[in-house]
């Protein structure tokens, strides 16, 4: 399974946005700028998890993004699902079907144990990802990234909220 590199962004931006005071916005222009990434490709992402309602968003010169919710309110499920979907990861085609060994008109009651065993496997990892929270990212960030990148990195997005 391959996600969007849209994901990425999504959780990198949330991150960021977890960090804000109450009020604060920040731009999709300041968010690229700290990412390295294109700003017209990255709004596509906050326009995502705007539209799953994971961001408010502002217009005007003081104006972007803010989490919508507490980041201990928001899960990873709920960011990438706003990003990639909530389609199950794996869609049986019933290729069994067409085996030639098979009598004529015979037909399975169930889905094949394939199937069963990737939609397993796409309900555990959707699982983990709804065990971990916004917040739990920030505590193993706030703990990962040295003291003064953190607080220089802190202070580069505060000096550009609105």
């Amino acid at each position: 399974m391959i996600l969007k590199s849209q994901v990425e962004w999504a959780l990198h931006c949330c991150a960021i946005l977890a960090g804000l005071p109450e009020g604060r916005y920040l731009s999709t222009k300041a968010l690229a700028e700290f990412h390295g990434l294109p700003k017209e490709y990255l709004s596509k992402a906050l326009q995502s998890l705007s539209q799953a309602g994971l961001v408010h968003t502002t217009l005007g010169p003081s104006g972007g993004y803010r989490l919508a919710k507490a980041p201990a309110e928001l899960t990873f499920l709920d960011i990438v699902e706003a990003v990639e979907g909530k389609a199950q990861t794996f869609i049986c085609n019933n290729i069994r079907a067409n085996n030639p060994c098979r009598p004529l008109g015979y037909c399975e009651s169930g889905p094949c144990a394939i199937a069963l065993i990737m939609w397993e496997a796409d309900e555990a990892w959707r699982q983990k990802l709804r065990s971990v929270r916004l917040s739990d990212l920030i505590e193993t960030l706030s703990k990962d990234i040295p003291a003064d990148l953190w607080k220089s990195s802190f202070e580069w997005v505060l000096e550009r909220a609105g």
